[in-house]
């Protein structure tokens, strides 16, 4: 018997076939995945990445809710192009407490990796509230709501506890100081000297321009002013030099 009329008794047993693809599939992620466990770390180590401050969070969950993800990727890939237009290409680490991250290739809009800093907090709360005030040639819908909408926050220390379920590394003190910290970051009057201790380079200030409450648009800029920030690419790429 060939194996061409082998292969004929699989495609004409349907309940054999799939037997026999689920066993292929089932071999080949085994042979995928059990290395992965005898590695120490599957992500380069880079210095300046610390988990999201409880403000960065919750205006990580109003970018998601929102669908943001559908036309922004975080993912610079390592083509000259790209490089030049948005900078240093996306590190794995980047996205190590990233639940779930936001890579990928879609891009209606630029891409938001390395966003942080480039624009004023008022930029982004004008594009947010009315996007061809400032990009003329933009299609994004206006989140003017954002502005006027009180961050609900009752429960972020339940939401930092719950990232440490997935092996993101907040300590107790931060879980325990979470919504005092959310309201320190958004409050540039407070004592957030412990905050800025919790939580490197984190920025303290009223996002929105509206002292009056924590609103999600604070959450939202100060997420967006977080990305790409983290890391000093200075020294990565000197380090990249001497290899």
């Amino acid at each position: 018997m060939s194996f061409l009329d082998k292969h004929k008794i699989l495609e004409r047993r349907a309940t054999l076939l799939l037997v026999v693809s689920l066993l292929v599939v089932t071999i080949g992620g085994i042979v995928e995945i059990v290395p992965l466990f005898y590695l120490k770390n599957t992500i380069e180590k880079v210095e300046g990445m610390r988990p999201y401050t409880p403000l960065e969070l919750a205006g990580r969950n109003v970018y998601i809710r929102e669908g943001c993800y559908v036309c922004h990727s975080q993912m610079i890939r390592p083509f000259r192009d790209e490089v030049a237009r948005y900078g240093h290409y996306s590190l794995a680490a980047e996205s190590m407490y990233d639940h779930p991250f936001q890579w990928g290739s879609k891009r209606t809009g630029p891409d938001l990796a390395r966003v942080g800093g480039r624009y004023s907090d008022e930029w982004h709360v004008q594009h947010l509230i009315e996007p061809t005030q400032v990009v003329p040639e933009s299609i994004m819908p206006s989140y003017s709501f954002l502005a006027k909408t009180p961050l609900n926050y009752a429960n972020i220390a339940g939401h930092l506890k719950a990232n440490t379920v997935v092996g993101v590394p907040y300590s107790q003190d931060m879980i325990d100081n979470a919504k005092a910290d959310l309201e320190a970051q958004a409050n540039p009057d407070s004592d957030y000297d412990a905050f800025q201790e919790r939580y490197a380079k984190a920025g303290v200030r009223d996002f929105d321009g509206n002292p009056e409450q924590v609103t999600e648009m604070d959450a939202l800029v100060a997420y967006l002013q977080m990305l790409g920030t983290l890391v000093d690419f200075n020294l990565y790429n000197e380090a990249e030099n001497l290899r």
